[in-house]
């Protein structure tokens, strides 16, 4: 399966995103409590709820790469939102609440698993220069890979044990968001493909609230890679890791499939 470098040809720029629903107008915006590569977290006047902003920057190989992409933020925040929805109508349990602005989401309040995990489809990235897989192959089964969220140790991959003798998740934590990791990838790979996009592999991120599990974070295409189904363009942060050129291209055209897609609620 050839890769196919070329710049994704060119759309129309998508509609903005719906303004968002009465319901989601609740929280007043308070204190910056966190600001990270990609996003800002605000304090709200309801201790259990938080706004996460999405910003226009861009990093990679951990962060010695940086540039501001146009419109990243608002086309981020909006893809999101789209897959928590659906994921949400799936049963999925996650932060989400709503989108409140173009760059906004209204998310519950969690404590953050310092556990990445990784969903693997197809062979691509680091698991093709750990492994000498061919970029492109399919995988016989999804493979669920763990990474210690750390930046001073640049996220490295940890099994089980690792994640346990860390403190960093007990075991029926480890397989809860293998779980739900699975369940997604179950949910969003046929969904995707009927939008004609493969979905190659995606990372994310789950928080611990009141006993519970939620998925949190994001689901774009910075934490995804999207390839097309017939030509393999690369529509994610790949354009940008890899000086493709087309970012915002990329994902405008993610975005427009999506809206062309089913309600996702």
């Amino acid at each position: 399966m050839a890769m196919n470098g070329q710049q994704p040809t060119a759309k129309p720029a998508p509609a903005a995103p719906a303004p968002p629903a009465p319901q989601e107008r609740a929280a007043v915006r308070g204190p910056l409590l966190y600001e990270g590569k990609a996003k800002k977290a605000w304090q709200t006047d309801d201790p259990e709820l938080l706004i996460m902003e999405f910003k226009d920057d861009a990093t990679a190989f951990d962060g010695q790469k940086r540039a501001q992409i146009s419109q990243k933020g608002r086309l981020n925040a909006a893809i999101s939102a789209h897959f928590f929805r659906l994921l949400g109508a799936r049963g999925i349990p996650s932060h989400f609440i709503g989108q409140i602005s173009e760059r906004e989401h209204l998310v519950r309040r969690v404590q953050i698993v310092p556990v990445e995990v990784v969903v693997r489809n197809v062979a691509a990235g680091s698991i093709s220069r750990r492994l000498g897989l061919p970029e492109g192959r399919e995988l016989p089964f999804p493979i669920v890979e763990f990474y210690y969220k750390d930046d001073a140790l640049h996220d490295p991959l940890i099994n089980d044990d690792h994640a346990v003798a860390l403190g960093a998740a007990t075991r029926a934590e480890l397989v809860q968001l293998r779980e739900q990791a699975l369940a997604v990838n179950g949910i969003l790979r046929p969904y995707l493909s009927g939008l004609g996009v493969i979905l190659v592999d995606f990372k994310l991120e789950f928080g611990r609230s009141r006993g519970e599990i939620l998925l949190s974070d994001e689901i774009t295409p910075d934490t995804c890679r999207f390839w097309d189904v017939q030509t393999h363009d690369h529509l994610d942060k790949d354009r940008f890791r890899r000086d493709l050129g087309g970012v915002t291209e990329a994902y405008e055209e993610i975005w427009r499939r999506l809206q062309a897609a089913p309600a996702a609620v």
